[in-house]
């Protein structure tokens, strides 16, 4: 047993006092902590991309944003008859509040006792992935999103119109005209990343020129980089990516900033009860059970920015983002509106009941509402709300 092994039990079993936190310094020291949040930015395909902002000192970070542009003009004539306009500029601010997120890993003090191996070690990683898919699903797809943030990427992405729905040309899907990538560039953005679910990375393979050779390798020895228009790809494996609402993500991810209010945290305890959050039941009496938990908190936020440019004043039809989805959603969306005669509606909750929750939520993001149920009628009562105050 290391050195590092003999401290950590000495520290928990001392006296069978409390755990102070002198007593598990040695368990959180300051370069731990440094090395955790790195992880999660690696861990994170969002944070990897996005702009770090200078770390918030308080719960708001307001961020002014362009506004309103100037306006220049030809003066006609000369002399006294030429008489100059005047223009401004304004600016907004947008917040990004800092939200927590937290973990408890309770572990018996009997496995930590007869360990002899870096239990640290062993949980480390886990806590790097969990934190990571919860950034990463919340920014992206509105998983679990608190209610101060703003509306996710997709959301975001839907609201604006950038949408391109996978046709039976895939390189026209992402970089003809009309293509993701084009969706982009009409709201005077340049997309400089894209995050695609895994599944792409096998029909960007199967992607042929017209001589019948594979677009994105060279040859069979080296491997494959997978670029779109030099723009690197991710593939998050984090298990956020949620390939029902966007099989791609492409955009200027500088538009997408986050700020963390506060590194990753640690706290032990010894004494105490964990609950079931949903039911409050008692899961683990500490003191009982003869057990400690480590807890893991977090707190940052973020924002899209999104000033305004000369090609697109109106902030509702620009987005520095666009999404590429499924075809297979698409057809059966379109599919059920040709065959009900609905066209775009407005639909009934006779002819939405017949439909299946995917292709209710499909046409749902096709039109810009959200939908945050779970259960069908839930969900069909939700859309039609929306419908109604559209």
């Amino acid at each position: 047993m290391n050195r590092n092994k003999k401290l950590f039990n000495l520290q928990l079993f001392t006296g069978g006092t409390a755990i102070t936190r002198s007593n598990a310094e040695a368990l959180i020291p300051v370069q731990e902590s440094h090395d955790i949040i790195q992880g999660v930015v690696e861990q994170s395909t969002v944070l990897q991309r996005g702009r770090r902002l200078a770390n918030m000192t308080a719960a708001q970070y307001k961020m002014p944003v362009l506004d309103l542009l100037p306006v220049a003009y030809f003066v006609n004539g000369e002399g006294g008859s030429a008489k100059k306009k005047l223009t401004t500029m304004a600016w907004d601010k947008k917040v990004i509040y800092a939200e927590e997120i937290a973990v408890i890993v309770p572990i018996s003090e009997a496995v930590l006792d007869d360990a002899d191996y870096d239990i640290w070690g062993e949980v480390r990683p886990r806590l790097i992935e969990a934190f990571g898919q919860k950034i990463d699903g919340a920014i992206l797809f509105g998983q679990d999103k608190p209610q101060t943030w703003r509306d996710d990427v997709v959301t975001t992405a839907t609201s604006a119109g950038a949408v391109v729905t996978l046709g039976s040309d895939l390189y026209d899907s992402i970089l003809g005209e009309g293509g993701v990538i084009a969706k982009v560039e009409e709201s005077s953005y340049f997309v400089n990343g894209h995050m695609a679910d895994i599944t792409m990375r096998a029909k960007l393979r199967g992607l042929k020129d017209t001589t019948g050779q594979p677009v994105f390798k060279s040859d069979m020895q080296t491997g494959t980089t997978y670029t779109l228009d030099g723009s690197p790809m991710n593939f998050p494996r984090n298990g956020a990516f949620d390939r029902s609402k966007a099989l791609m993500i492409s955009g200027d991810f500088s538009q997408l900033a986050y700020s963390i209010r506060q590194d990753i945290t640690f706290k032990i305890f010894d004494q105490g009860v964990i609950q079931d959050p949903a039911t409050g039941d008692i899961l683990y009496n500490l003191m009982q059970n003869d057990m400690v938990a480590l807890r893991a908190v977090m707190r940052l936020g973020w924002e899209i920015p999104n000033p305004i440019n000369a090609m697109v004043p109106d902030k509702t039809k620009r987005c520095p983002f666009a999404i590429l989805t499924s075809a297979a959603s698409g057809a059966s969306v379109a599919a059920y509106s040709a065959d009900d005669g609905q066209g775009d509606g407005p639909y009934t909750e006779a002819q939405l009941s017949r439909m299946k929750v995917d292709d209710i939520k499909a046409l749902a993001a096709a039109k810009g509402y959200v939908i945050t149920k779970e259960l069908k009628a839930e969900i069909i009562a939700e859309f039609l709300e929306q419908q109604n105050e559209a």
